[in-house]
């Protein structure tokens, strides 16, 4: 297994990296995170994870050894793989997800990508004696632990777990769903999305 990689950054998206080490190009899957950690030809070191299947070995990277601690964590919970644990690490600090499932605040957890009522009830039981990261600090509300406002259970909501998947971090979607709150009642999830977007890229 490949503990970590250390190489230049020659190709950079929302949510892979090409890490040149050594003339080998290695696709790595980042989290928003870690993305905005990696600059264009400049060298970084990511620990990595290596995930097998039938079809497929994949390589997910980490800019912190938190990250990755979690990363591991959250592949132990039931039907949590490694594309739901990457989108989790891309919307939510460790230690505010520690807050998050010691307290028992699964409407907190629902709100990150790929997280379900279900899903939510299974990271409580199976996580709350496993993480020990450093206290958040008193947070109660979803602007608290995400940096956005509490947008409901909307299509705003359901858009913004969408553009976090996308690899978009909740810094970034912060001020676009602000203004995503602000339109029509008749929008459905597709049109808030498209909207979003058009606002990301400055058009």
């Amino acid at each position: 297994m490949i503990g970590f990689l250390r190489g230049t950054v020659a190709y950079l998206l929302s949510d892979i990296c090409l890490l040149d080490v050594n003339g080998v190009g290695y696709r790595v899957y980042i989290a928003g995170n870690t993305h905005q950690q990696l600059h264009l030809g400049e060298e970084a070191t990511l620990f990595t994870h290596t995930a097998v299947r039938e079809d497929a070995i994949q390589l997910y990277g980490f800019y912190s050894q938190e990250e990755y601690d979690l990363f591991q964590l959250l592949l132990t919970v039931s039907g949590i793989g490694p594309k739901v644990a990457l989108g989790i690490i891309g919307a939510i600090t460790p230690a505010k997800l520690c807050q998050a499932i010691q307290k028992k605040q699964a409407s907190v957890l629902t709100k990150l990508p790929g997280i379900g009522k279900k899903s939510a009830e299974r990271m409580i039981v199976e996580l709350k004696d496993k993480l020990h990261f450093a206290d958040a600090g008193e947070v109660e509300t979803l602007e608290d632990f995400f940096g956005m406002p509490d947008i409901g259970e909307g299509v705003v909501a359901e858009a913004a777990a969408a553009l976090q998947s996308l690899g978009y971090n909740p810094q970034q979607l912060a001020p676009v769903l602000e203004k995503c709150t602000k339109l029509k009642a008749d929008q459905d999830v597709q049109a808030v999305i498209k909207f979003a977007l058009k606002e990301l890229s400055g058009r």
